[in-house]
């Protein structure tokens, strides 16, 4: 009778709030989404979050961090890796029409609430402290289409609820305590294509899993049994070690053994001439015959194996001996033949290097670059492929290139950028690969991936400082396990970003793949992020002069310019910010992260995540965030954005400015054409060190890659020919700005 009372005045006191909050609520936000994210602000603890306060207020009209709003209403709330404590609190039910809820990577803790919003599209809690079990009210849940609640604490059996989640695509229930059998329900999710339920006690048959359209299945150390369907054997990516299941196939008799004697065992009745204790003399004389013709049998098969095996061998030798005396005949042919042109190798090209391309391009493992760049080749490599040698490329031509695109070897034809003469048979698995490191030597080299040695922590993961017994520092990015991510797939990826060779491109120097952990082993960069320097402070701010930020604008359109020109196909960035620039010691040298990761942050409940981060940080172009669609443009306007902090030395979202200033793009796009408007935007740590013909230029390169029509924005080989006219003459130097005002 307590609960009860208690819940009768819980509900009494909620709808006075509705009925007397709602009508005052005076702002553009929904009224009773407002009543729904302070009681959701207070169950958390009332943390530190820009904008955010427990009584009242406006979310979206004074831009509270990580919510979204669509017209008045609250439709997305992303608050990722925010160190956030308490509850959710059991007033989620009442936001009018949230679509996203992604709280993953904090310290949330208590149970799953029951009432959740049925408007909820995607809900990702993964890597809490959640306890209990997963709600039965996931029933009311029918557009739900992607869900995490991995890394947790819940316990007990999955909910028979599933029957009307009909749009679920993505759910991953890894690393938990859960127990019991599949649910039959599972049954009806026909648009599952990812499931994750490794490192659990779950049990019983995977029957309930055979008919449904998985493409990434992991049901690793659990404890289910019986045979696999024979379904479920077509699944691209299925994981199922660490279980106790029955993987024998029942298989015909062997042509070499005969089927077993009845008087290997007693059957289940005597017959004649057979007692139940043992067989009689008559069977005893069967058994003896049958053992005879068996060794006949094995005599035999030995015997033509052997005949075999001969026979083979004869072959291939005389195969060896026939290959040999044609080559020897093609070697003396080509000797006699006098050279023709300036062609000076053999006109017989080496075999496998054609397969091996073809390889390459079929399975799409690698990016095939226009462009070798920064490995020295060999004169005798250059001459087999039919290129010019590098020394014989004119100096000024050379600097020009190094100029314009940061590297320093010709642009031989596409299809001959392959100078490995070995064959597809030949080739190990990882030749292409770069270092491989094990989980137990990065874990001594960043001390456990202690605290202190955090670096940053991003959409798709963590990154750490690495320090190697010689002293050699490392940047160790280790992969959410919500990444979805085969072992193969990760490995195809490595590949392909270790190809992206270019000085104004992170190195990708190592990799691991062990332990059901995915790191990826960078070099590292001292001088930290863009995004530090110019927004932590004055101290670090002040050390970019003028000509500086030139410098750093150049090196990342350099960057995107080799990702979009020079690589082919063309690699697109899709998460290009100023966090994503690193610096050097010296901050001049500027080099993008994260290159070669699209197809990770395109991929499941990653792309959402990115989108709103994207949106949120002010970063996203229009036709992203209003359709979803990214493409080499949408990076350009990306790197506008960067530019407007170079120049205004504000963030590219700052939601405690005034509400017309908040949205950097927005705010920058009708002041960047006057003179005077320009020069009150300036970072003012710059005290006025720099030309207005200067000034002027730089805002006509941003003012064009903004552009709300994709199509108006320039490629960025103009914007780097743009910012190489713009380059003062002497040597960038980290002057003061004194020293910088003075010329």
């Amino acid at each position: 009778m307590g609960k009860e009372n208690s819940k009768i005045c819980a509900l009494f006191v909620t709808s006075l709030m509705v009925i007397f909050v709602v009508p005052f609520s005076h702002g553009l936000t929904n009224g009773q989404d407002v009543y729904a994210i302070n009681s959701f602000y207070v169950a958390l603890g009332s943390p530190p979050l820009p904008g955010w306060v427990s009584t009242g207020g406006d979310p979206c009209a004074e831009g509270w961090q990580g919510v979204q709003c669509v017209g008045s209403n609250i439709s997305t709330i992303v608050i990722n890796g925010a160190n956030l404590g308490g509850q959710l609190g059991d007033q989620l039910m009442n936001f009018s029409s949230i679509v996203t809820i992604d709280l993953s990577n904090n310290q949330i803790g208590g149970s799953i609430p029951n009432n959740l919003p049925t408007t909820i599209k995607t809900f990702f809690l993964s890597a809490n402290q959640f306890t209990g079990s997963i709600p039965d009210s996931l029933s009311t849940l029918t557009l739900l289409s992607a869900m995490s609640l991995n890394d947790n604490l819940l316990t007990g059996e999955l909910p028979d609820a599933f029957q009307s989640l009909t749009g679920l695509i993505n759910f991953d229930l890894s690393s938990n305590n859960l127990s019991g059998q599949l649910p039959r329900s599972l049954q009806s999710l026909s648009a599952l294509t990812t499931l994750h339920v490794q490192n659990n006690q779950l049990t019983g048959t995977l029957d309930v899993l055979q008919d449904l359209p998985l493409k990434d299945l992991n049901i690793e150390n659990n404890l289910f049994l019986g045979p696999v369907p024979e379904k479920m054997l077509n699944i691209p990516n299925f994981k199922r070690d660490g279980n106790p299941l029955n993987t024998t196939v029942a298989s015909s008799p062997s042509p070499l053994t005969s089927p077993p004697s009845s008087s290997e065992g007693p059957t289940a009745s005597a017959t004649p001439g057979k007692s139940a204790n043992g067989p009689s003399s008559q069977d005893g004389s069967q058994s003896k015959r049958s053992r005879k013709s068996r060794k006949t049998i094995l005599i035999v098969a030995f015997v033509a194996i052997g005949v075999i095996v001969c026979i083979v061998g004869v072959l291939l030798v005389a195969m060896l001996l026939i290959r040999c005396c044609e080559k020897q005949s093609k070697l003396e042919r080509t000797t006699m033949r006098p050279e023709a042109g300036g062609y000076k190798g053999t006109k017989e090209k080496p075999k496998g290097n054609n397969s091996l391309i073809e390889h390459t391009a079929e399975t799409k493992k690698v990016p095939v670059l226009q462009e070798v760049v920064q490995k020295p080749m060999k004169e005798s490599q250059i001459d087999t492929v039919g290129m010019e040698k590098v020394s014989q490329k004119p100096s000024e031509q050379r600097e020009m290139d190094m100029a314009r695109m940061g590297v320093i070897a010709p642009t031989p034809p596409a299809e001959k950028v392959t100078v490995n003469a070995i064959g597809p048979a030949e080739l190990p698995r990882d030749l292409s690969l770069p270092t491989s490191f094990t989980v137990g030597s990065l874990q001594q080299y960043t001390n456990s991936f202690a605290p202190e040695n955090l670096i940053g922590v991003g959409m798709l993961g963590s990154v750490f400082r690495a320090e190697l017994p010689d002293g050699q520092l490392l940047a160790v990015k280790k992969l959410d396990s919500s990444v979805p991510q085969g072992e193969e797939s990760f490995l195809n990826l490595v590949s392909n970003i270790s190809k992206l060779q270019h000085a104004n491109v992170v190195k990708l120097v190592g990799y691991c793949v062990e332990h059901k952990q995915q790191l990826l082993v960078y070099e590292y960069c001292g001088g930290g992020t863009l995004n530090d320097i110019i927004h932590s402070g004055d101290e670090l701010n002040q050390k970019l002069t003028w000509n500086a930020r030139i410098q750093i604008a150049l090196g990342a359109a350099r960057a995107l310019e080799y990702l979009h020109e020079v690589c082919q196909p063309p690699v697109v960035h899709r998460n290009f910010k100023s966090a994503n620039l690193l610096l050097d010691n010296e901050l001049l040298t500027v080099r993008a992260s994260d290159c070669g990761l699209a197809s990770l942050i395109s991929s499941g409940s990653v792309r959402q995540l990115s989108g709103n981060i994207l949106s949120s940080l002010g970063y996203g172009a229009p036709e992203f965030i209003q359709s979803g669609a990214y493409t080499l443009k949408s990076d350009v306007y990306s790197y506008g954005v960067v530019m407007l902090e170079l120049l205004t030395g504000r963030k590219s979202h700052d939601s405690s400015r005034p509400r017309g200033e908040q949205h950097l793009a927005r705010w920058a796009i009708n002041h960047l054409h006057d003179i005077a408007s320009l020069s009150r935007m300036v970072d003012p740590s710059l005290n006025g060190g720099y030309l207005e013909k200067s000034l002027s230029q730089f805002a006509d390169i941003i003012s064009i890659c903004i552009q709300s029509q994709p199509e108006f924005r320039p490629p960025m080989s103009e914007i780097v020919q743009s910012l190489l006219r713009m380059m003062p003459r002497e040597p960038i130097s980290r002057r003061s700005n004194h020293d910088s005002s003075s010329n």
